[in-house]
């Protein structure tokens, strides 16, 4: 498969911004079933300095300083990736969970890849008893961990309702728990902090997804959105495998991956500082088209 992405952000002030400081995680990954064919990014006001860098978890990321007085902000970004990747089948036998969880914690590796990384707590991820029971039961003694996985993903979707309004960026973990309601980005929250509480190591991956409008109905330019899953390590044989608990999904071709890291704030797409004051108003508009 071979997408064109385009993904427009862009901010409007209702008293003019001095000086702003951005970091930009919009360069889509190549690795793992998915390469980068081009990228392009543009920025207006032009920014007086632009720097890229990779993180430690292999995002590229772009640092710019704007410095010219402005009312608005468009950040343009348009790539074109190729994905080619499979999925195991749900059913596929794996190692025991108990072992995955033990050869994790023993990992004498530091690096990106390693799972030591996704196993502890983070700063939006916290280790909380009732998400960590309520993760359990879909890991009995001796469970695969693959199977284990994929029931906690099947849970979250039939027990978690989608509902935007429900949570914004900073709703703790435990609200988005006790109402059952949320977004991608809190559905995967809810399944990693599940995880790392059996000590399993999970990772939060953003990127995009393709969308196929109803039959009959044409595609709405600018409909599509980002989207968050997970990354589970399951076992030096399996490694990481993608899982979406919105859609109840193991990821395959349908998903273009942007950057990974322990929670949201390690991939936000934009983040920044601003000198200004009174209201903003953010706007993302997201375009994923299969090219071939």
């Amino acid at each position: 498969m071979i997408y064109d992405i385009r993904h427009v952000t862009s901010y409007s002030y209702e008293s003019p911004v001095s000086f702003a400081r951005c970091s930009l995680r919009l360069e889509p990954r190549s690795g793992d079933g998915q390469e980068l064919i081009s990228h392009t990014v543009d920025i207006r006001p032009r920014p007086a300095d632009r720097a890229t860098r990779r993180d430690f978890f292999g995002t590229q990321t772009e640092s710019i300083l704007i410095e010219t007085a402005h009312r608005s902000l468009r950040i343009d970004s348009r790539s074109r990736v190729s994905v080619s990747r499979s999925a195991p089948d749900r059913r596929a036998q794996s190692r025991p969970w108990e072992s995955v969880r033990d050869v994790a914690i023993e990992a004498k590796s530091l690096g990106p890849a390693s799972p030591i990384g996704y196993v502890f707590a983070s700063s939006l991820v916290p280790l909380q008893r009732p998400v960590t029971a309520y993760a359990s039961a879909s890991f009995p003694p001796g469970g695969g961990i693959l199977a284990g996985a994929v029931d906690l993903m099947h849970r979250i979707r039939t027990d978690f309702k989608y509902d935007p309004k429900a949570t914004v960026i900073s709703t703790p973990l435990n609200e988005v728990f006790e109402k059952r309601h949320g977004v991608c980005q809190d559905f995967a929250h809810v399944m990693i902090a599940g995880l790392r509480g059996l000590g399993l190591p999970a990772a939060y991956v953003s990127g995009y997804l393709r969308t196929v409008p109803p039959p009959g109905k044409e595609r709405l330019q600018g409909a599509d959105a980002t989207h968050a899953w997970v990354s589970v390590w399951c076992g030096e044989g399996l490694g990481w495998i993608g899982f979406d608990p919105t859609n109840d999904i193991l990821v395959e071709n349908d998903h273009i991956v942007l950057a990974i890291g322990r929670d949201f704030s390690d991939v936000s797409p934009v983040d920044g500082i601003i000198v200004g004051s009174r209201k903003q108003k953010l706007n993302v508009a997201v375009d994923v088209i299969l090219v071939e």
